[in-house]
Parts: structure tokens; sequence; C-alpha cells
């Protein structure tokens, strides 16, 4: 982070920028000539009582005194040619709860709490899209009850990384004991490159409905439940892609769900004795293709952080990052 480029370093942001994604550097030590510089980026959340909270994109959050401020400044909006599809963080989580739907829903103000008998966090955790309409802890504690009635953990789904995600929240979270977990990158890029390749996609399989060898390669149903095959089914105009093996098994799968310009990318997996071959592109193609053919023309898909090799491949086809996103898991004995 460079701030002197312009000359001395001043700060440059105010009480004005809180909700603005920024860069602060402070000074940290013990005194003079014995202090360093520590530098952190993301938005400001809050400047109250002379402390700057700042969430990270990991949804960390940084407080930090303003008395130590040596620099700060505004980091201005990624250039066009280096984002995916314009969308806001809102679009995007709509579209992705209506790709994954859970089995059971209930409003809270303008959340939504989900449950689908613990298949996979995002269709059994709270999606905040705003004003819960109730004083925070009051809401906290109805969410808690409500999952505790279906036997399930508190969890919330937390967007983080845009100055219109939910920053706020990440950090009121964090304060009450809320721990985060399973940080993931939601990314985007134009659809058409996707399906602009050489390789022949008549090779893959595309269904409705994901059959026994679909299912024996996806690594999250293990015996698939009633409760998995709903979620994994539903959606707008869902599609099962399968590379069969000439030994008769499955080399690779993937999911797509179709809705309005959107095309959503997921269980995209490739045996282990089968990886390297590009078959993970290959699905990506047929899928891409069946999404051009229904209208779309916008691609998304969620990837786990620490997932070195996926974000990789995605990169390789044109996927930034959009936002990310993270849950917050309730305190013990809540």
């Amino acid at each position: 982070m460079e701030f002197l480029a312009g000359g001395r370093a001043e700060v440059r942001i105010t009480h004005a920028d809180v909700g603005k994604r920024v860069s602060v550097r402070r000074l940290t030590g013990a005194g003079a000539g014995a202090g360093a510089f520590t530098d952190a980026v993301g938005v400001l959340t809050s400047w109250d009582d002379g402390v700057l909270s700042i969430t990270r994109r990991s949804g960390e959050c940084v407080r930090i005194d303003e008395s130590s401020l040596v620099a700060g400044k505004v980091v201005p909006a990624a250039p066009a040619r280096r984002r995916g599809p314009a969308a806001s963080v809102r679009e995007l989580q709509e579209v992705a709860a209506r790709s994954w739907p859970a089995l059971e829903t209930e409003r809270l103000g303008e959340w939504t709490l989900r449950a689908s008998g613990s298949f996979t966090r995002r269709a059994n955790s709270v999606l905040p899209l705003g004003d819960p309409g109730v004083p925070l802890d009051e809401a906290l504690a109805r969410v808690t009850r409500w999952y505790a009635d279906r036997g399930l953990p508190a969890l919330f789904t937390v967007a983080t990384g845009r100055a219109d995600a939910d920053e706020q929240l990440a950090a009121e979270l964090a304060a009450r004991g809320w721990r985060d977990e399973a940080h993931t990158s939601v990314r985007t890029a134009a659809l058409a490159p996707l399906a602009d390749t050489d390789a022949d996609t008549s090779r893959v399989r595309l269904s409705r409905q994901p059959d026994a060898d679909w299912l024996g390669l996806y690594n999250r149903t293990g015996t698939p439940t009633a409760d998995a095959l709903a979620v994994l089914t539903g959606g707008p105009s869902v599609w099962f892609a399968r590379v069969p093996a000439s030994d008769g098994g499955t080399e690779a799968i993937g999911r797509l769900a179709v809705d309005g310009r959107w095309a959503g990318f997921a269980a995209v997996e490739t045996a282990p004795a089968r990886r390297r071959r590009g078959l993970a592109k290959l699905v990506m193609a047929a899928l891409a293709e069946r999404a051009l053919a229904e209208g779309a023309s916008a691609a998304y898909l969620q990837v786990e952080a620490d997932n070195a090799g996926a974000l990789a491949l995605y990169d390789g086809l044109g996927f930034t990052e959009h936002h990310g996103y993270h849950y917050r898991r309730g305190p013990a004995g809540a």
C-alpha cells in the first residue's frame, strides 16, 4: 500500500466515509523510535468515540484508535475491465438463494430464516437482506430459538467485501461472540466465453435429475436424503451434468441453475483418478451452452476461499471476485 506517492502521508478519511472501503496506516509500538506501521484495508463500518472499526474481506473486524492513525484514504472502485457482469451484492444473494432453495423458510423483517434438515450451511442459515424489524438482540434471540426448535445451530450467511455488503452486521455479530467459519468467494464472469471452446461437449450427459452415478461422485451427500435431493433439484431451471467413463463409472459432474440472465454453476467435481485432464472445463462448457440456449448471459459461482485448485481453475476461465461471504455461528449455550 503506497500512501506517499503524492507527497506526505495524511489522513484523508472522515466520519462521512463510514460505509466506504478504505485503507489506513496506523502506528503500533511502545513509543518514539520503537513504533512500527501496520496497514488495514476494509469497509469502515463505524467511527465512534475515537475508535474506527474496519471489516476486512475475510469478515475480521479491526478496531483502531484514531490517535494512532498516520494515513488513510478511500479505496476507489475497481476499474470496469477487472469486474464481472454488473450486479449488486443483494441481486446475487437473491439469485443464489433461489438456485439453492431451502425447504422451510420464515421471514423476520427483511431477514429470511432457512432450514433444510442440515443439508449444507447455505440452506440452513439466515439470509439477512436488510432490517429485521426489531432490535438486533431481540432478532438474534428469535433466530436462536427458531433454529433450536429444529435441532439446528443458529447460523448467518454474511456477505463482505463491498460497500453494499453486510459489513456492519458482521461487526455486530463478532462483538456478540458469533464466530466466523467457511469463508467463500462469490465470482462472476461473462457466460459466452465459457462455452466458446473446441471441446467435444457431446461427451457430457445432461439431465434434470441427478442419477446414482452423479450422486456417487458428489462429495456432500453421503447417502442422499430426501432433504438433500429436494435442495439439489430445486431452483428455476436446474441441470445436472455427468461425464461417463469408458469403464462405466463417472469422470466428472456439475450442476447448473438458470435464473433470468444468471447461470449459477455448482458441484463441479472430478474423480480423483481423472483430474488434470480438462474435465472440469468440459463440464463448465457443456453447462454454459445449455444456459446460453435458455437466454442467460452472465455466470456466477461460489468457491471456498481456501480451495486453491478451484480458484486457479476459475481464474483461468475468466471469473473475478464480486464479493465474499462467510457464516457466523451463534455462541454455545445462547
